[in-house]
């Protein structure tokens, strides 16, 4: 079997989509859900340990390693004309944008001013605060990443069957 450099580059783009969709999927359906139940200083404790511990080069790979996948297969497609480019495309772009872009851009700021904030000393006024501006937006814009690398999968998906049907 020869793998060619577009094969491997799309298979990897594949599977890190997956696991990143995976971590959204999972932080979605269990892990928000979960420790919203929680008093507030209870939870904006776990919110900081979690975002402290997920900050790994392995979490670093799975979450932006598409990034690059995704620019690479789009490169790659494009030059060898491939039918399922525009899928390709379209995941792609629903990755960089819903995912990447969302990441740096919204939900990056908010952890930061959580991580920020020294829960130690705060009020139950100012943790109660704290947790009425974090909480709601970092879940409407967390579920814009689930659903976008979820998305993006099933491009992934059917833009490798449709490949395979050509070839």
């Amino acid at each position: 079997m020869n793998l060619s450099l577009e094969t491997l580059v799309v298979l990897l783009t594949i599977l890190l989509t997956g696991l990143t969709a995976g971590l959204c999927f999972t932080w979605t359906n269990a892990v928000t859900p979960g420790i919203g139940q929680l008093d507030d200083t209870g939870f904006l404790r776990s919110f900081q340990e979690m975002n402290r511990a997920i900050i790994n080069p392995l979490f670093i790979l799975v979450f932006f390693g598409p990034f690059l996948g995704h620019i690479l297969t789009v490169y790659l497609k494009h030059q060898n004309s491939d039918g399922a480019f525009w899928i390709y495309l379209a995941a792609a772009i629903l990755f960089i944008l819903g995912v990447v872009f969302v990441t740096l851009f919204k939900n990056v700021p908010l952890n930061e001013i959580l991580d920020k904030t020294d829960l130690g000393v705060a009020s139950t006024e100012d943790l109660s605060t704290l947790r009425q501006k974090f909480e709601i937006p970092w879940r409407q814009w967390h579920m814009i990443r689930t659903i976008s690398s979820i998305l993006s999968f099933a491009l992934l998906l059917l833009a490798l069957i449709l490949s395979n049907q050509s070839s």
